[in-house]
Parts: C-alpha cells; sequence; structure tokens
C-alpha cells in the first residue's frame, strides 16, 4: 500500500481502480483482507481528503464505466465527505466541544495504562494491535477496521471516544475533521443517539478472512451518553464578491486549483497555506505532515506551466497580509480555527459548488440525504 503525495499518481490510481475493481467494490468493500491486499477498495481518501482529486472527479470517471445503477454503492461512499462536512457546518459547535474534551481528557489518561497500552499496540486483544501497527506504519485503515478498532476502543478497553479520534487524526492520511469526528461519534452511539456500534467477534473473523484469533470483546455494552444537542446554525454558504487580481489563499483540502470552480478567474498570487504542528491543536505524525506538505509542492510544480503565480506560506504569514484576501473554504477544523482564533477581518471565502448545492441536504440524517444523490449527481455530471 503505497500513497504518492502526486496528483499524477493519484489519477493513476483512480484510473486502474475503476478498470480493474470497481465492479466488485459493492460486493468485497467490506472486507478487509490486510495492507498488502487493497484491491477491493479505492484507497483514494487521502487525495480525496486534500482536494487533489475531487467526488465530481471520480463520480464522472465512474459513471463512464457503468451506469448508476451498478455504481450506486461506491458513488454513496464517495459522498459520505460531503454529507459529513455539511452535518458539521451546520452544527459546528460539534467540533468546538471535541476539542474542548479532548484537552480535557489527554490530562486526565495521559498515565492511564488501557490507554499507553492502547496506543503502543500491547493490548491483549491481537487484531487490535495489528491494526495500531498497521496505522501507524501505513497511514490508513480500512473503513470496516476502523469502526471495529473504534468499538473496541471505547467499550471493550473502556476508553473516550474523543482520545481515539485524536488517535486517528494523529496517523491518518485521510483525517478529516467531519469524517472522523462523527465516525466515532455514531460508533460510540451519540450521533445516532442510542445507537452504538459493536465489534462482534464473528463479525471480525469474517471480513477479515479469519485473520486473526484471541478476539475477546464486550459485545454487549450500552451506549455512549451526551445529552448535549446541537442545533441547526444557519448560514447560506455564499461566495464573497470577487473581482480580478485579487490575492488567493488555499488550504490542504483544494491541493487541485486547476480543476477548481475558481480555475478561469484571473488572481494576482496563489498562496499555498502550510499548517505546521505547532500551530494545530491535534498534533500530526511526522509522516502526515511530509505527506501534506509534499501535496502541496506537488500542486505547486503542477501549476508552473500556467503562468500562475504561488508560493506556500505558513499559517503564521496570515498575521503579516493586511490586504484584502479571498480564501478557499478551509471547512470547519484546525485551519478555521486559526483563522477564527485570530479574527482575519480581511479572509472572504469561497465555496466549491457542490458543497453549496449538497449542504442544504445535511440537516438531517444520511439516510436522508442519501434520497437527493441521484440529484446532486445529476445537477454535476
Amino acid at each position: 500500500m503505497d500513497f504518492k503525495p502526486s496528483r499524477d499518481f493519484a489519477i493513476q490510481a483512480l484510473n486502474e481502480f475503476i478498470e480493474k475493481n470497481l465492479v466488485e467494490y459493492s460486493r468485497l468493500r467490506n472486507f478487509d483482507f490486510g495492507p498488502d491486499k487493497r484491491s477491493n477498495v479505492s484507497c483514494l481518501s487521502p487525495y480525496v481528503t486534500h482536494g487533489v482529486i475531487s467526488e465530481i472527479e471520480i463520480i464522472k470517471k465512474s459513471l463512464k464505466k457503468y451506469s448508476f445503477v451498478k455504481n450506486e454503492k461506491f458513488i454513496q461512499e464517495v459522498l459520505w465527505r460531503v454529507y459529513w462536512k455539511g452535518w458539521l457546518e451546520l452544527r459546528p459547535d460539534v467540533w468546538t466541544d471535541f476539542i474542548i474534551d479532548l484537552n480535557k481528557l489527554k490530562q486526565e489518561y495521559k498515565n492511564n495504562k488501557n490507554y499507553l497500552e492502547a496506543i503502543e499496540g500491547k493490548t491483549k486483544i491481537e487484531c487490535f494491535n495489528t491494526w495500531v501497527n498497521e496505522l501507524k506504519n501505513y497511514n490508513y485503515l480500512h473503513n470496516h477496521a476502523r469502526m471495529w478498532f473504534a468499538s473496541i476502543w471505547i467499550f471493550t478497553l473502556g476508553l473516550p471516544w474523543q482520545l481515539g479520534a485524536e488517535f486517528f487524526m494523529r496517523y491518518l492520511f485521510d483525517g478529516d475533521s467531519a469524517s472522523n469526528t462523527f465516525g466515532w461519534r455514531w460508533v460510540a452511539g451519540i450521533q445516532t443517539k442510542g445507537k452504538n456500534y459493536v465489534a462482534l467477534e464473528w463479525n471480525i473473523k469474517k471480513f477479515t478472512n479469519n485473520r486473526f484469533s484471541n478476539i475477546k470483546l464486550k459485545e454487549n455494552p450500552v451506549p455512549v451518553i451526551d445529552d448535549r444537542n446541537y442545533p441547526i446554525v444557519n448560514n447560506d454558504f455564499i461566495n464573497a464578491n470577487l473581482s480580478n487580481n485579487q490575492d488567493l489563499l488555499i488550504f490542504e483540502n483544494h491541493l487541485s486549483f486547476e480543476k477548481s470552480d475558481f480555475k478561469d478567474h484571473s488572481f494576482k498570487n496563489l498562496y499555498f497555506v502550510f499548517n505546521e504542528n505547532e500551530t494545530r491543536q491535534i498534533k500530526l505524525d511526522e509522516k502526515v505532515i511530509d505527506f501534506k506538505k509534499s501535496l502541496i509542492t506537488d500542486q505547486i510544480e503542477n501549476l508552473k506551466n500556467k503562468s500562475l503565480n504561488c508560493k506556500m506560506i505558513n499559517i503564521k504569514d496570515l498575521k503579516d497580509m493586511k490586504e484584502n484576501l479571498f480564501a478557499l473554504y478551509p471547512s470547519v477544523g484546525e485551519n478555521l480555527d486559526y483563522i477564527n482564533s485570530n479574527n482575519f477581518k480581511n479572509i472572504n471565502f469561497l465555496y466549491r459548488k457542490i458543497d453549496q448545492y449538497s449542504w442544504k441536504y445535511c440537516n438531517k440524517g444520511f439516510f436522508n440525504f442519501k434520497n437527493y444523490i441521484p440529484k446532486i449527481v445529476q445537477e454535476f455530471i
């Protein structure tokens, strides 16, 4: 399993998956055969998270190969991230409270034996330890393994979901504030209140082709209780008025400007904003930091032939930029937190068309959103 930090590699991986493996996706997607046998899933999430390739690109290519009916499950999975982002944009306090909780729990659990054994992969559960090492070595886990991992972390090891969510964010190449946070909340039973996801021995054995033994789990736990409710925040996600010859900020979630909705606009400079660990609330593994930086470098190289003035800047440099700026919207998470905490009034946001269109359907659960997927696909494909 190899994640090269380049758009060319991502496109090649996408094309190969569609040609060779998409036809079996719906049938095989839930099997975790191990890090050396990942052809049953696309492994494109690290590139989608960073905007190296877009959901629209992926869906368009898949529909050239197969009909919507044959592609429906794959398309639903691709649009999960759009849904989770929209759900969080409408309820940003979920992220704020997660960070507040996390900071308290890190102090409380810093010497906790169960916690330290879990993050070091030294528990008595073989499959869990394997996934810890796989996460640290490859910076990726199969989606089904992430669900099992989170369930074991919360219900068998008895650890707070917030610490598990931080652990994933630290190591995952596709770490995303929305998908990661809500994935852990869902497993815990607080995203859909009272409905938790429980890892079961038979399920792990079946979907890993019996790769593991010694799977002794707590299989009848009660859901985590969190009485906090998050009312929807009204936001129309309207673009700021954009004129020519303006500077544009691009954060780590939009690293394919040449495919963006604003590619034909005349910008003076493109500034790719890099967020180092010292300015992050969740400190990332050095391999993750290097992956992000290399993706930005690759994007700048790709734009050299387009006669665009572009450079990488540190997020702290924003404090010295007093002129009016525009930015491709960074979404709720680390980068937006930095902007808000420093009260940058000179930054005006520009939103992707698919987000503007889709996020209005994120006010309820995913099954409601799923009903609108054909409409979303028809609008953009």
